[in-house]
């Protein structure tokens, strides 16, 4: 059973087609069959069960009816809120936090992916053990010791016990993520060292990125209509018009309320948005929602400190739209399944990084040909001459191999 609510939080309310369609589409992923849902608009949250009681008493009737095992909310639930309701429905209660963390869970298929998904539901799991054990360390009898004698200490040692397990178990992982992440800082730092510019794919959830990914590099990357169907960064390199060479990353997509733990854990695996030269942020054309997600996500990137990196709108899924649709400013419309408009995003990226090229002239050995040979993969060698085992190039090029011919100019002398 789902239950949706709108809420006016800071300006920002969220409307029951939303609410209720994206969740459902949230818990089919999960594997979960929507058996009803129930939507409420709520002036203010009820701090025992979130919802009012009349609407309590509503589900717990729509609940008996389906037979559900399992009421999904909406919203972030409070330790009390979720032990409150799992009472008075007499079946589990997850909010929409447990939900994405869950999908994460089933999703991650790198160690560095696993790591993050458990050091995120651990962080969640942290504030809500407090209240696990609450039964057994209310065992404390009458007033004197007598009425404490056989009841003192169990709850309130399985319970620290329990946060030390946890502490430590967080620490551990933590730990090996910062292995991890040493070792992916190396490979990016090697892949920064070869000059060819990065563009990473952003968007919402079940954006299609991951198909235009394949679209353009036949990367292999698992696409299917779902949300958070790869979590995984993937890197391939693309060749576009006039020989320039990018590598183009696909990342885990956005949405709406993302919960913060996930946020942070996945910092690493966002990392590669951040040492992105352009940001390609692709969109559900076919979506009614398509200008709320589009504010989804950047709000996002400027959470992450991307918000000024410069990016380009791709309009996917346009061979579904049946009608006219309000043009974005400098959007380009491609179907990434149908392989419409590829060439014109191609085209576009070329000319963006074209405008980027330096014009650089260098003296070299003659025996530095693999200097040579890179100018030419990455920009256009506009003069080229060999005299007295030298070679004299002046070229078009982007800002690191640019970088790089001045650094090889510099060790020669």
């Amino acid at each position: 059973m789902l239950v949706g609510a709108e809420v006016e939080r800071g300006g920002e309310a969220i409307g029951e087609e939303e609410s209720l369609a994206e969740l459902k589409a949230l818990a089919e992923s999960a594997g979960a069959q929507v058996a009803g849902s129930l939507f409420q608009r709520l002036r203010a949250v009820d701090p025992r069960t979130f919802i009012g009681s009349g609407k309590l008493s509503e589900l717990g009737r729509l609940v008996a009816e389906v037979a559900a095992t399992m009421t999904i909310f909406d919203h972030p639930l409070s330790p009390v809120q979720a032990r409150n309701l799992e009472q008075a429905l007499g079946i589990r209660v997850v909010d929409r936090s447990q939900l994405i963390l869950d999908i994460f869970a089933q999703r991650a298929r790198s160690l560095e992916g696993k790591l993050q998904v458990e050091i995120a539901q651990l962080s969640y799991l942290q504030p809500r053990l407090t209240r696990h054990w609450t039964h057994l360390s209310r065992l404390r009898g009458g007033a004197g010791a007598g009425g404490r004698i056989g009841t003192r200490g169990p709850g309130e040692t399985q319970l620290e016990v329990d946060r030390r397990r946890l502490r430590d178990r967080l620490a551990r992982l933590r730990r090996r993520l910062t292995d991890v992440e040493r070792s992916r800082r190396v490979q990016r730092r090697r892949r920064l060292e070869v000059p060819y510019p990065t563009v990473a794919l952003v968007g919402y959830t079940n954006s299609g990125k991951s198909t235009l990914m394949n679209a353009l590099t036949a990367a292999g990357v698992e696409t299917a209509d779902r949300p958070f169907s790869t979590l995984d960064p993937t890197i391939r390199s693309l060749t576009l018009p006039g020989r320039t060479q990018v590598m183009l990353s696909d990342t885990v997509g956005f949405i709406h309320r993302l919960p913060h733990a996930l946020i942070e854990a996945f910092k690493a695996t966002l990392e590669e948005v951040r040492t992105a030269s352009l940001l390609l942020h692709v969109v559900d054309a076919g979506s009614a929602l398509r200008a709320e997600r589009m504010e989804v996500v950047d709000r996002v990137l400027e959470e992450i400190g991307v918000a000024e990196t410069p990016r380009l709108v791709v309009m996917n899924k346009a061979d579904l739209l049946s009608g006219p649709v309000n043009a974005y400013r400098g959007a380009l419309y491609v179907s990434a399944l149908a392989g419409q408009g590829l060439e014109d995003l191609r085209s576009a990226l070329a000319r963006f990084f074209a405008g980027l090229r330096e014009q650089v002239e260098v003296r070299l050995p003659a025996t530095r040909g693999d200097l040579v040979a890179m100018a030419r993969r990455d920009g256009q060698v506009l003069r080229e001459e060999y005299r007295d085992g030298m070679v004299v190039i002046s070229a078009l090029v982007s800002a690191p191999t640019a970088g790089r011919l001045r650094k090889a100019v510099a060790k020669a002398h």
